[in-house]
């Protein structure tokens, strides 16, 4: 599975005064298995990105190629497409309306023509994948917590066999914990299921920690693509657009700027703390 965006522009209001140039000459190349974090400051350009990656929004120029097919040539059926590339938002609510949670799950696979036996099947396993307790199955979604609403809403898209997940700021107002929760879920379905991940992200913690591949969006163009350790080596440049380094970036450098033999290109905890250990040893 493959899917491609090929000089891809897309313009808010165009034909107004008000007209917004939201992604501006995009091309890249998702390949099956990759777990991509897509940071950028608000407006950069990151969500309007992913809805063109699964038919949302139609390029005002360009192309989107899933396998090799041209998703907006007419014969392709953007349900297809829906079907392989599952986008869940940053607020849940607005993906949860059945009754309750095992009936919200299997709206999915239903729509996608499963029976309801089969439907429930699918629905089961997604909610066991997602570690969702079955107490909780036939509650209301609307009397769950933020952060069970998110696991929620993201099981809902799973049960619909995605070859690709996209998530926008899954993690957004959860506490550490929880965070820490979804994130080790998503690290999961990428190694285990081989589940394409695309993490829109704002914590730079985070995705240095999980992601293999990092996109910086900026002013609607991409910045940086490359691995996080190589983007975030650039993080002066990074300043500039509003963004960071993860806090271990800027730790390290100042143990080096005090003649700790240290190293620099650390981006998590535990690499900071392995290159430490071995400074003290020496």
């Amino acid at each position: 599975m493959s899917l491609i965006l090929n000089e891809v522009n897309y313009y808010y209001g165009k034909g107004t005064n008000l007209v917004s140039h939201a992604v501006k000459d995009v091309t890249l190349t998702i390949e099956d298995g990759e777990f991509i974090g897509i940071i950028g400051h608000t407006g950069s350009g990151k969500s309007t990105l992913i809805q063109h990656m699964n038919g949302l929004l139609k390029p005002t120029s360009g192309g989107v190629y899933y396998n090799g097919r041209d998703v907006h040539d007419g014969s392709f059926k953007l349900k297809e497409l829906r079907s392989h590339v599952g986008i869940v938002f940053q607020y849940p609510e607005y993906q949860l309306f059945e009754a309750t949670v095992f009936d919200d799950v299997c709206f999915g696979p239903k729509n996608q023509g499963l029976k309801d036996n089969e439907a429930g099947l699918v629905a089961f396993e997604a909610l066991r994948d997602m570690h969702i307790p079955p107490e909780m199955y036939y509650q209301s979604p609307f009397e769950l917590s933020g952060g069970q609403k998110r696991l929620v809403a993201i099981a809902g898209v799973l049960a619909m066999k995605p070859d690709m997940l996209i998530l926008d700021e899954p993690t957004a107002g959860l506490d550490p914990r929880g965070r820490k929760e979804i994130l080790n879920l998503l690290s999961r379905l990428n190694r285990e299921k081989h589940i394409t991940v695309v993490l829109v992200s704002h914590s730079m913690e985070d995705v240095a920690e999980y992601v293999n591949r990092l996109i910086v969006m900026d002013k609607g163009s991409i910045a940086f693509d490359a691995t996080p350790k190589e983007v975030f080596a650039h993080y002066k440049e990074l300043e500039t657009m509003g963004l960071a380094a993860p806090k271990v970036t800027y730790f390290m450098h100042q143990l080096k700027e005090k003649g700790w033999q240290v190293d620099t290109s650390a981006i998590t905890v535990e690499e900071a703390k392995k290159s430490i250990l071995a400074a003290i040893r020496r």
